[in-house]
């Protein structure tokens, strides 16, 4: 008989990275194809499950890691240097199992559920736009309905990501179909429990793999499955800094393969002309002080969401979220740029799709990042928190 406490065990006792990282080379060898086809990264999932790296954010007491958010973007990092599609799955993950620790763990129902996500390896999903709002996440058109002890449940998602391959999904909506549409509560709807029906394609630039189709979803379920708090409270204290923070991660992994690329390419015409200085060797030590100016964006991101979660004094505060949304735009921002530059750095064996040196993929997968919220409207929201609130002037936070 399989003692699967004890394998549980030994998978505990190696570290999350070097866990990640034997999945990453599972994502490495299937991004290909993974990308030319635009499907969804199976063999990378299936690698995350065995590795046991979907639950780690859950507490230890209902069978989680308790990961630290540090700890998860880290892990952001290493899928995404090797698949970003698969890297963003993962961090799409994490960031609907944060909202589950951070506002459900004392809630009967979902203490429960994430006991199963822990022993079964589920994968959540995200269901937050809407045909009708686009992507904003902080309104709702559908609500959730009564049903006895049963809520009934009908939205049209313009988007859910790698919803037919995830076990539930997590749907905004109405708290009533009298709420106003930002009086919004936060529903798990699991897999057996909805129905979907496909109403788009995903043939995108890049993040090919995310199969983000379009869905209309109609559920009933019980009401004990609804997150006992807010959504706005779960969006303003959990899941927009998380997101701005793995995406950021994903991001810089991005970033970083491409210039890994770039050195290579630099480092082979070194060898070939051993007595000059390559082309492209000033603009790769350039792109490296970015590309350090964007891992201190975020690690200064990572431990400011953590020193509020633990001290509480700073996470309802405007100024915690314009922090927030400028990690965002300015790691979004700064990723874009520098896998530009390896691909300039590279010339056109970096542009080759069948070249050693080839920028393509991560070329296509980063222009997604200035998109997904888009910084236009992430600085709008800002521009408005800053007719309320004063600018950050200090180097403390």
């Amino acid at each position: 008989m399989l003692d699967v406490r004890s394998a549980h065990a030994d998978l505990a006792a190696a570290s999350f990275a070097t866990r990640m990282t034997a999945v990453a080379r599972v994502a490495e060898e299937n991004a290909e194809e993974v990308d030319r086809e635009a499907r969804f990264p199976h063999e990378t999932m299936a690698a995350l499950r065995e590795a046991r790296l979907l639950s780690i954010m859950i507490p230890r007491e209902l069978g989680g890691e308790d990961a630290s958010v540090a700890e998860v973007a880290e892990l952001c990092t290493i899928l995404g240097r090797a698949c970003a599609s698969s890297g963003m799955v993962f961090a799409m993950h994490q960031i609907k199992m944060s909202s589950l620790v951070e506002h459900a763990a004392r809630d009967e129902w979902h203490r429960a559920f994430m006991r199963r996500c822990a022993d079964q390896q589920l994968l959540l999903a995200s269901a937050t736009t809407e045909a009708g709002i686009g992507g904003d996440l902080r309104n709702s058109i559908c609500s959730v309905v009564p049903d006895g002890a049963h809520v009934i449940l009908e939205k049209n998602a313009s988007v859910i990501s790698y919803a037919l391959d995830s076990d539930a999904i997590l749907v905004t909506a109405r708290r009533t179909p009298d709420a106003a549409a930002s009086d919004q509560v936060l529903v798990v709807i699991e897999k057996s429990q909805g129905e979907l029906f496909q109403t788009s394609t995903w043939d995108a630039l890049g993040m090919r793999g995310t199969a983000s189709l379009g869905f209309k979803l109609k559920a009933r379920v019980p009401a004990a499955q609804i997150l006992p708090q807010p959504f706005a409270e779960i969006a303003a204290r959990s899941m927009l800094a998380s997101a701005h923070l793995f995406w950021s991660s994903l991001w810089f992994g991005i970033a970083g393969a491409a210039l890994t690329k770039a050195q290579a390419s630099v480092r082979a015409a070194a060898r070939r002309m051993p007595k000059t200085v390559p082309h492209g060797a000033t603009r790769l030590a350039a792109a490296a002080a970015e590309l350090a100016a964007l891992k201190a964006l975020i690690q200064d991101g990572v431990g400011r969401l953590e020193r509020a979660r633990r001290d509480g004094d700073d996470i309802d505060t405007m100024g915690f979220a314009v922090a927030m949304n400028a990690v965002k735009v300015q790691a979004s921002q700064k990723a874009v740029a520098i896998v530009q530059e390896a691909l300039t750095i590279v010339g056109i064996q970096g542009y080759k799709n069948d070249s050693p040196y080839s920028i393509g993929r991560h070329f296509r997968d980063i222009q997604s990042a200035p998109l997904q919220i888009a910084n236009d409207r992430i600085i709008a929201n800002t521009s408005t928190m800053l007719l309320m609130s004063a600018i950050e002037t200090d180097l403390e936070a």
